[in-house]
């Protein structure tokens, strides 16, 4: 964790490609040789897993699953599991993802599930792929109904019911198991080749997990759900820089008692699943491993709540004694005390910060680059933030003044100045981690924010175009890196 690097964040979906999103395909691979090429040495992505409808990929059907729309389905087909025509069109926008992934089961059927690689898969992988091919099938069945509007069977995860659902239909139950292998395998792909590249992979782990999700329906007794599965209390965190109303995730809490219990043996497994598929791990939220915000079930926003502690310190000594030295990034903006800094310290975990974030107050500013230590991430901005070159165009003028100031620059300069500068002084913070979202590198506006928090629609769609990849300043990308040693 000491070396110093730098690297770029772009999540998989905004890879582009002629497939409806980003895969794990030619453009995958083509980044990481543009980015070996440039120095860069890591690549941060957001969680991996299944999403619902609106696409965020912090609300995740299972945290253990991958999410099967990240297949690349040309791969499939040079396989010999998906017909050309039919991935023609879906390419073409007159068939889904979706329907292609069904139209193979059939074939793997035939050809794949007496191969010793399946069976391993699903020895290996057996400890949650069960309930997630079952709530995966049952939730089809219902038309997507969330799981505690289920039939009480169901619902309840009643094990005579479940087994009439395998038995009744096997073949759904296959397909959500192939696609997760199929997901498992290209995702092994890529990871020997970023290894080969020299290029880490930053992945990133919300702290909760979703209440419509396998995780929560299958291990109630975790998770604070009524007999009728529904929240008394969720998520969230109270009014800040992000949101003047806080923001409710709607997650169930922990029963952090019941977990410690058991030796937090859900925990383990679930950063153990995610550190197999990545060198590097972020926890998102990571302050709620100290103190958490309850908000009342029937609160519409963060405004009200209350705070919790959580068993953080136990939590992490239990994850160091039974994985080792933990390659992890605590993400720890927003609120922050100095109880969660000491429990960040206590672990040797790198912490955040935000260039965006640095301007418009004192000296005193911890974002600001004087005050960065090694033990750091640094980032001109992330998911949740404007692009650099929005942000400065919507910024008040006393941040404006303060930004020139800082960086000796001319009050004449535009925003595609400010954002070189941004850049620049993040790869040469102290900090041991610098990392430039793709947006930024390419000098892009506003139209190409990822997310705005506390919003729902219009999120997670930006994706990057064939032709702003090849044309990206890998070359100017490359000196700085050499020029500030990452």
């Amino acid at each position: 964790m000491t070396l110093r690097r730098g690297g770029l964040l772009l999540h998989i979906t905004s890879l582009p490609g002629p497939l409806p999103n980003g895969v794990l395909g030619a453009e995958a691979i083509e980044l990481l040789h543009r980015m070996r090429d440039a120095g860069c040495r890591l690549w941060q992505f957001l969680p991996l897993g299944p999403t619902h409808g609106h696409g965020s990929p912090y609300e995740s059907r299972s945290t253990f699953a991958g999410n099967p729309e990240l297949i690349d389905l040309r791969d499939c087909a040079a396989c010999g599991l998906l017909d050309e025509a039919l991935l023609a069109e879906v390419i073409a926008g007159r068939a889904t993802m979706a329907q292609a992934r069904r139209a193979m089961v059939a074939r793997f059927r035939e050809h794949w599930t007496e191969q010793e690689e399946w069976r391993r898969f699903l020895a290996d992988n057996r400890a949650w792929l069960e309930d997630y091919a079952l709530f995966s099938t049952i939730r089809r069945l219902h038309n997507e109904a969330p799981w505690w509007r289920w039939p009480q069977p169901l619902r309840d995860h009643d094990p005579a019911a479940l087994a009439e659902i395998a038995h009744r239909h096997e073949e759904a139950l296959l397909q959500v198991q192939m696609e997760q292998f199929l997901f498992d395998r290209q995702w092994r792909a890529l990871k020997e080749e970023a290894a080969a590249c020299g290029v880490a992979l930053l992945g990133d782990l919300p702290i909760y997990v979703a209440h419509d999700s396998a995780d929560v329906w299958g291990r109630r007794q975790l998770f604070t759900v009524n007999d009728e599965g529904l929240c008394d209390e969720v998520a969230g965190v109270p009014p800040d820089y992000f949101s003047e109303n806080g923001q409710r995730w709607g997650n169930p809490l922990y029963r952090w008692e019941r977990m410690a219990e058991e030796g937090f043996d859900w925990w383990v497994a679930r950063v153990r699943h995610q550190l197999a598929r990545v060198d590097l791990l972020r926890i998102d939220h990571f302050r709620g491993l100290e103190a958490y915000w309850a908000i009342p079930g029937d609160r519409r926003d963060g405004r009200v709540g209350a705070w919790r502690k959580a068993p953080g310190a136990q939590l992490l000594q239990t994850l160091d004694e039974k994985l080792g030295s933990l390659p992890l990034i605590a993400e720890d903006l927003g609120l922050i005390t100095e109880e969660v800094h000491a429990l960040r310290r206590r672990f040797g975990l790198p912490g955040m910060k935000i260039l965006q974030f640095a301007f418009g107050g004192g000296a005193d500013n911890p974002y600001l680059p004087h005050h960065h230590s090694r033990d750091m991430a640094v980032y001109t901005g992330t998911h949740d933030n404007d692009t650099t070159v929005g942000w400065w165009q919507s910024a008040p003028p006393e941040v404006r003044a303060h930004v020139r100031d800082y960086l000796g620059l001319p009050d004449a300069c535009d925003a595609a100045a400010i954002n070189h500068a941004l850049m620049r002084q993040a790869l040469a913070s102290v900090a041991d981690l610098a990392i430039l979202p793709m947006q930024d590198l390419l000098g892009l506006d506003g139209t190409a924010r990822l997310n705005t928090p506390g919003t729902v629609e219009g999120n997670w769609r930006w994706r990057l175009r064939r032709a702003q990849m090849e044309q990206a300043p890998w070359e100017e990308l490359a000196a700085w890196n050499r020029l500030y040693d990452r």
